[in-house]
Formats: structure tokens, C-alpha cells, sequence
């Protein structure tokens, strides 16, 4: 199969060919049908994040199951799915409790003595990235790393709900527990805060601010049912979100990752406030509340993945797009083959495109 591998870091990308294991017991062969092209493939990309190479990046993916192991229960061949990072073990401490996004269980991947999963063609082996290394025409991962989804569900919108819908949506739905009238306030507008925008409509949220600098995505905020927008370069502005609140937002939500958004989002907070951070910030980033701030009663938090239980959350947020309450036809914003994948993180350090996605030929 053809597939996009880095060999070195704030390097272009190379298109290679790459043989995929048979799966095993419990692994699940899918064919790509569409990956998104993250910012957090990125961090990876640029070296920001440290990762062993050679490895084909790649998550936020969806395609048709092509074999299956001995022991799958969960999908069967030809079924629709999307793909989710955070593979969950079901019998960890995080898994029992609730929290399947927090397992890191080994039990997800190969072990250190077992055949690698994908080896180039030309020989060495190919590190799998994030359970699932989608910039790829297959992807070999474990069953509790896919979910079946509704077949008529069109798969380059259903690939962003992989990533960027679950994380953004899910930091509404089950992060932040946004209640019907409560104010909203997403820190950029990319794919994943856009996602939070719709979610917070989705919601019944009363005021849905949308921070960001680029005019072009405050206005798809807009469509997707941000009632306020900002450019937060402009001097002045956590103020004026402050007196439109009455005293600032309930919620606030980061999906840059930057420590200046992430300080944002905690700026624009309301007494009992909470800002939730969702950004992959510089690995020596801080962001904090002061003691006054603490005394108010406002809570920092994280979001990974939008705390998702994704074999539930996928296909509920699969029926919100059929049923058109969620708009995932307007985040996108163009769809490449895979010999166009550098120019995807291109456009994507740029910082002026809502979401790009990857498609393979059927």
C-alpha cells in the first residue's frame, strides 16, 4: 500500500510503499476512505512533540473494514467505520471507571517481540502513530480503536468526527457539560473549535463567542452558530466579552494551543467559570489561575479528546449530522490526494484553512 512516512522531523513527508501485517486476534484491517489533516499530526511533523520515526502520522480517519482477527466481535467486513486515537483496553482502572480516553494500556498495540504492524517494502520496520497511522490506503489497529457506524454516513464528513468533532463536541457534551442558556466562549476557530461552536448551538447555549484572528473562520463560526465574534489580537477584547457576559462566560474552551489562547480562556471567565483546555500547547507551557481567581470559584481543566466514550459518542454524533443538526460539510475546507499531503500542512501552518482532508481513490 501507498503511505505517508516521516523519516525526520520539519521535513516534507515521503510517499512510500508499505506492507501491513495480516491482523491478529483481535485487530481489525481497515481500507482509508478520508483522514483529516490535524494540527496535532503537525506537532509531530515540526518536532515540537517527540515521537520514533520512521512512523506514517495520521488519526482522524474513517474507511470500510477489509478482514478481521479470530477474536473481533465488534466489527465485521465491509462494515463503515471511523477511527479513534484513544484505543481503550476495557479492563483498566480508567476503563472501569468511565474514563476509557485516559487508557494508555499496552494491550492496544503489538508487544516489543511480536511482528510490527507496518514495514516499509524496502525493509525496517514503520512505527504506528497514535494507535492508528491513517495517512496510509489501510490502517491495522485493535477492534476497541474503530466503532460501526450508520453505512450511509458520508466518509470524508465522518472521518473529521474522529478527531476534531469528538474533541471539540465532545468538550461541550461531556468535558464541560454545557447547560441550556449557559454562555459559551471557544478560543480558534479551526476544526476543532468550529466543532465546539456547533455543539454549544446543539446544546441550547445562549451567547456562543468565537475568538480568532482570521476574518474567513470567524464568519464560518458564524454559519456553524456563534452568536458573537472576535479577532483577540484586537486591544480591548476579553474585555468586551466580559460586559457582553454580564461578568464573562460560564465556559471557555482552548483549541489553539498556545499559552496566550489558553491565558484567553481563562481571562474571559465569569465567577465559577471554567475554562477547559483542548490545544496541544508547547510541551513547557503553563497556564493557571491566580489565587483570587481560585477564590471566585473559577476551575481550570483539561479535555483530552473531548473525554469521549467513543464507541457511544461517535454514533450519536454520526445521527446529529444525518439528522443536520451538525454541520461537518462546512468545516471543510478542500480534499486532496494523498501526493498532496505537504501542501495540507502547509496550508495548515498558515493557520487560514478550517480543515482539510486527505481522500483515497475507491
Amino acid at each position: 500500500m501507498k503511505a505517508a512516512v516521516i523519516f525526520e522531523t520539519k521535513a516534507p513527508l515521503q510517499i512510500e510503499d508499505v506492507v501491513v501485517s495480516n491482523p491478529g486476534p483481535h485487530e481489525v484491517l481497515i481500507r482509508t476512505v478520508a483522514c483529516g489533516v490535524c494540527r496535532s499530526d503537525l506537532h509531530f511533523v515540526d518536532g515540537a512533540y517527540p515521537h520514533p520515526l520512521p512512523a506514517i502520522p495520521g488519526h482522524e480517519a474513517a474507511g470500510i473494514v477489509e478482514a478481521v482477527g479470530s477474536e473481533v466481535r465488534t466489527v465485521k467486513v465491509g462494515d463503515a467505520v471511523v477511527t479513534c486515537l484513544s484505543a481503550f483496553c476495557g479492563h483498566c482502572e480508567f476503563c472501569i471507571t468511565g474514563r476509557m480516553f485516559l487508557c494508555v494500556s499496552a494491550e492496544t498495540r503489538r508487544g516489543p517481540k511480536a511482528e510490527a504492524r507496518l514495514k516499509l517494502a524496502s525493509g525496517g520496520n514503520v512505527n504506528q502513530m497514535l494507535n492508528l497511522s491513517a495517512y496510509a490506503e489501510q490502517m491495522l489497529v485493535h477492534e476497541h480503536a474503530c466503532v460501526a457506524i450508520d453505512p450511509e454516513m458520508p466518509l470524508d464528513r465522518a472521518a473529521l468526527i474522529g478527531c476534531a468533532v469528538t474533541t471539540g463536541a465532545g468538550a461541550v457534551f461531556n468535558t464541560t457539560d454545557v447547560t441550556p442558556g449557559e454562555t459559551v466562549c471557544v478560543v480558534g476557530c479551526g476544526g476543532i473549535g468550529l466543532a465546539a461552536v456547533n455543539a454549544a448551538k446543539i446544546a441550547g447555549a445562549g451567547k456562543i463567542i468565537a475568538l480568532d484572528p482570521v476574518p474567513e473562520k470567524r464568519a464560518v463560526a458564524e454559519k456553524l452558530g456563534a452568536t458573537h465574534t472576535y479577532d483577540p489580537l484586537k486591544e480591548g477584547v476579553v474585555g468586551e466579552v466580559v460586559e457582553l457576559t454580564k461578568g464573562g462566560v460560564h465556559h471557555a474552551i482552548e483549541a489553539v494551543g498556545r499559552t496566550q489562547s489558553a491565558q484567553t480562556t481563562v481571562d474571559v471567565l465569569r465567577r465559577g467559570g471554567t475554562a477547559t483546555i483542548l490545544g496541544m500547547m508547547p510541551l513547557d507551557a503553563k497556564v493557571g489561575l491566580s489565587a483570587m481567581e481560585l477564590l471566585s470559584g473559577k476551575k481550570l481543566q483539561g479535555g483530552i479528546m473531548g473525554s469521549n466514550r467513543f464507541p457511544v459518542d461517535i454514533p450519536r454524533l454520526v445521527d446529529f449530522y444525518m439528522r443536520g443538526l451538525l454541520d461537518l460539510d462546512t468545516i471543510i475546507a478542500e480534499r486532496l490526494p494523498l501526493s498532496q499531503i505537504n501542501h495540507a500542512f502547509d496550508e495548515l501552518r498558515k493557520g487560514d484553512a478550517t480543515r482539510s482532508v486527505i481522500v483515497f481513490d475507491q
